[in-house]
């Protein structure tokens, strides 16, 4: 089955189905500058040069020097550049691994004026005029209603600060309850091999035409731990003998399953190696048989 290596957000955005997920490029637990910063710019360029159409990034992520670094890599960008960005997170410090007894390490803001001042600020580190895929970053902030929130991207939106709205962590009922207020151009996740939980979310994505974008799309292991390609035995016994067959890198048969599992899934992986992402890209040419996807269909249940 030949891959499509393209895809159309919001109608009017053309991308590869192969993005880049640029939260690495931040310091230690995602907070601060990136330590080797001509690195990171050479990536950046590389990672455009070798086709990449969709970068991804958030203001929390630094907080805000991943948007900046961007904006020094790449500004002016290349037409079919699409930045997609987000807002709505907030870092109290620097210790991630402080954030079970300590809530005020991060959380979610929905109010109006910090929405919209979120995403000028974002726009003006971007160094643009409209973001062209603007993201709320969760659905789980309380001190306003999820709707009101939603409302408030659909403000920006026709006050020309963003073009597209997308969501991030959001619930299937979330999305439906979004889509009765403003179109919602693409969805980002938590998906890939080993970890279907949020399939639901995927197909209510898919059913109503947008866009989604698994996070962490490489790793074989559960969320919110670093990403790990190797993953438990069980799954290593069914993507290594595969890979093998291939020719390739098991990394490069877990996107090559996502890019068949929906021709509207467009992963986002993470990396500071060039050699990774010219690995990842090269999930582009690997064609997996009906027989290959059934075996690796049945690694996690999708629930």
């Amino acid at each position: 089955m030949e891959q499509h290596t393209t895809v159309t957000l919001g109608g009017d955005l053309t991308v590869g189905r192969i993005g880049y997920g640029a939260m690495r490029l931040t310091g230690e637990g995602l907070w601060g500058e990136y330590p080797d910063r001509e690195h990171a710019i050479k990536l950046l360029r590389e990672a455009v040069e070798a086709g990449v159409s969709l970068i991804d990034t958030a203001d929390a992520y630094g907080p805000h020097t991943n948007e900046v670094l961007i904006r020094e890599a790449l500004h002016p960008y290349p037409e079919h550049v699409v930045i997609a960005t987000k807002g709505g997170f907030v870092r109290g410090g620097p210790d991630l691994s402080a954030m079970e007894h300590d809530p005020s390490v991060i959380g979610a803001i929905g109010h109006p004026a910090y929405l919209k001042q979120s995403a000028r600020l974002s726009a003006r580190r971007l160094g643009v005029e409209r973001i062209d895929l603007y993201y709320l970053h969760s659905g789980y902030a309380t001190d306003v209603p999820f709707e009101d929130q939603v409302a408030t991207l659909a403000q920006l939106r026709e006050e020309g600060i963003i073009r597209h709205i997308g969501l991030s962590n959001v619930t299937p009922e979330q999305l439906r309850s979004a889509r009765s207020i403003v179109e919602i151009a693409a969805v980002t996740g938590h998906f890939n091999v080993a970890s279907r939980g949020e399939a639901r979310l995927l197909e209510e994505t898919v059913a109503g035409g947008s866009v989604f974008a698994p996070w962490q799309p490489v790793s074989l292991i559960p969320p919110g731990v670093a990403t790990d390609t190797n993953g438990p035995e069980a799954v290593r016994q069914i993507l290594a003998p595969i890979a093998e067959a291939h020719r390739v890198s098991v990394p490069q048969i877990a996107l090559a399953w996502l890019l068949a599992r929906s021709p509207e899934i467009v992963p986002i992986p993470a990396t500071t190696s060039p050699e990774h992402l010219r690995d990842n890209l090269g999930a582009y040419d690997v064609t997996l048989t009906a027989r290959e996807l059934a075996a690796i269909d049945a690694v996690s249940p999708e629930s």
